[in-house]
């Protein structure tokens, strides 16, 4: 079942960049407490995810975190070092890096999808939330996910 507004996000592990290298962080690690806009992403550098999706929130980060929101975070169906190299390739920096490696997320909240078609196996749908203290506040899921349009930048600004 896909998550809803006011639904608490499930626990789950991400991996993340630390300072020995990889590290896990729970749900409660990240969202606890804060104001958090979660981008999900089907993958890294591929050509919505990198041109169109994550630029937006890149550009307009001030703005967002101007209205209340403690973080910016994306997560993908990638390992941690290929979003590290995406984080810098993109001048991400303040944003933070989820790795979804094994898809467990995207598949607890509801917003998997099949990229086999593509040879992308298992992956998520490009979506924008606003999660208040792990409780999800705001939901925009894109319809295709070659689009990014709804779960723009741009466009959660809008509802903030």
């Amino acid at each position: 079942m896909t998550i809803q507004v006011g639904d608490h996000l499930p626990q789950v592990t991400f991996r993340v960049s630390g300072p020995e290298g990889p590290q896990a962080k729970t749900t409660d690690d990240v969202f606890k407490g804060r104001r958090v806009v979660l981008v999900g992403v089907p993958g890294a550098f591929t050509p919505a995810c990198h041109r169109n999706h994550l630029p937006g929130f890149v550009a307009k980060r001030e703005e967002i975190m101007a209205r209340g929101v403690d973080a910016i975070a994306v997560t993908s169906v990638n390992d941690i070092f290929v979003l590290n190299a995406w984080q810098q390739q993109s001048g991400a920096e303040g944003i933070e890096f989820l790795a979804d490696g094994n898809a467990e997320f995207a598949k607890a909240i509801g917003l998997e999808m099949d990229g086999s078609g593509f040879g992308l196996g298992p992956r998520s749908q490009r979506y924008a939330m606003l999660v208040d203290d792990g409780v999800v506040r705001i939901l925009n899921v894109e319809d295709t996910p070659s689009k990014a349009e709804v779960s723009g930048a741009e466009a959660l600004l809008k509802v903030l």
